[in-house]
């Protein structure tokens, strides 16, 4: 079944979101996780149903914290629906609220994430016990019990959540099981993740472009080993490159690094000379003396100066790429017919370190215009993307940041796989 097809009119239907948008001093800074779910929302209460919209935010870790309360949204999920939405303070104790629903209503539940149930983690007990084998299992019990409550909420149960769709939590997939098949199904975002990923994998034009940027090489290690099995080129930006910068002996000052991981790092480099793949990375470094990771702020007094990457002076933290670097890029990029980028290449949060993940952006968008696909996944390179102007100038913005990465790892997402009836 499929959201197209589904009739909506009289039903209440239960739909799993990923609204963990950011939030600072009360106010979304990015709603492009809101806005991406809209064309799903509007269209079910287009077809007469009555929605129930569910979603987590941040890591509560199954406590109550009000700085991470849906309730602080509500305003912005009304305008942009434009429809008054009400809200259930307690996701489990909705009843009455759902009830009371009628076609062309709204009802949002509190997060779900306030109770452990939804991830199904038990808490306060130590990995490797007895006792934790007891808690995991009383757990799963419970996780049962929890993702009934929501289903009996509605009538039907639509999954466009991409963001968790690689978590079996108990919104995202656990749920499936208190519905007959005919009532579950994806969204219309959902749909749409899933084809751009289809696009990137099973209909690979060439070249095809990997960007992968971030702090560290471990968090990314499964989708580079994947990728150089796939791509012509793999660029490789942001805080990573200085754990590589080391392996061959580098200076990098204060930059951050995973000596843990260098020989990780030589081990990607000689698996692409392997694969017959051009390993592309940074030569030079905009570095800093005195940066402010929380405020994402230059310290006073503090100096900015570009350094090779592998001689980088003690005190020095390298936070963007180089002149040398961007152009590097840009000039990989240049012909790609297939693109990925997940992650920048920078602290881009901050304007004096822009300059990377903008030129990286920039050429991306040249490509496409010269009739590349490109996909951008990660919250960090959507919200570069946003930044620089350039979410019109890309063929697909992915909502989904792990989710995207383990689906081109070829894993098994099991939000897709518990409407697949998998």
């Amino acid at each position: 079944m499929t959201i197209n097809e589904y009739s909506f009119a009289g039903k209440k239907a239960i739909v799993r979101v990923d609204f963990n948008v950011p939030i600072q001093d009360g106010k979304i800074t990015d709603d492009t996780r809101i806005r991406g779910a809209l064309p799903t929302l509007k269209l079910i209460l287009e077809k007469g149903g009555a929605l129930i919209i569910m979603s987590h935010m941040g890591k509560p870790k199954g406590k109550v914290k009000p700085e991470l309360s849906l309730k602080q949204i509500v305003p912005a999920v009304s305008e942009a629906l434009g429809v008054p939405v009400q809200f259930a303070d307690d996701c489990q104790k909705a009843d009455a609220q759902a009830a009371a629903l009628k076609p062309g209503e709204v009802l949002l539940l509190e997060n779900l994430r306030y109770y452990p149930e939804e991830e199904g983690k038990p808490v306060g007990v130590e990995k490797g016990t007895p006792e934790f084998d007891e808690a995991k299992k009383a757990m799963k019990a419970s996780q049962k019990e929890f993702a009934k409550k929501l289903a009996s909420y509605a009538d039907c149960w639509v999954m466009d959540a991409f963001g968790t769709a690689h978590r079996k939590h108990a919104s995202t997939a656990v749920i499936a099981d208190y519905f007959d098949k005919d009532n579950v199904m994806l969204g219309l975002l959902m749909e749409k993740e899933v084809q751009a990923v289809d696009n990137v994998l099973s209909n690979i034009k060439r070249p095809f472009v990997a960007i992968m940027g971030g702090s560290k090489v471990s968090s990314k290690i499964g989708i580079i080993e994947n990728l150089l099995g796939k791509v012509d080129k793999l660029i490789l930006c942001g805080g990573m490159t200085y754990t590589f910068s080391k392996a061959h002996g580098g200076e990098i000052g204060d930059s951050i690094v995973e000596l843990d991981k260098l020989d990780v790092a030589l081990g990607v480099e000689e698996l692409a000379k392997k694969n017959g793949v051009e390993l592309v990375l940074g030569e030079d470094s905009v570095c800093c003396t005195g940066y402010d990771f929380s405020s994402f702020s230059v310290k006073p007094g503090a100096e900015i100066k570009v350094f090779p990457s592998t001689a980088i002076e003690a005190g020095w933290d390298g936070l963007d790429a180089g002149p040398i670097s961007r152009e590097k890029f840009a000039k990989a990029i240049e012909g790609a017919k297939t693109i990925l980028w997940n992650g920048p290449a920078g602290c881009f949060e901050c304007d004096d370190f822009t300059a990377g993940s903008r030129a990286i952006g920039e050429a991306v968008a040249k490509a496409t215009a010269e009739g590349a696909f490109s996909l951008i996944g990660g919250g960090d390179s959507v919200a570069c993307v946003n930044k620089f102007g350039l979410a019109d100038q890309v063929s697909y913005i992915s909502t989904g940041g792990g989710a995207l990465l383990e689906a081109i790892e070829g894993k098994v997402l099991p939000g897709v796989a518990a409407v697949k009836g998998e």
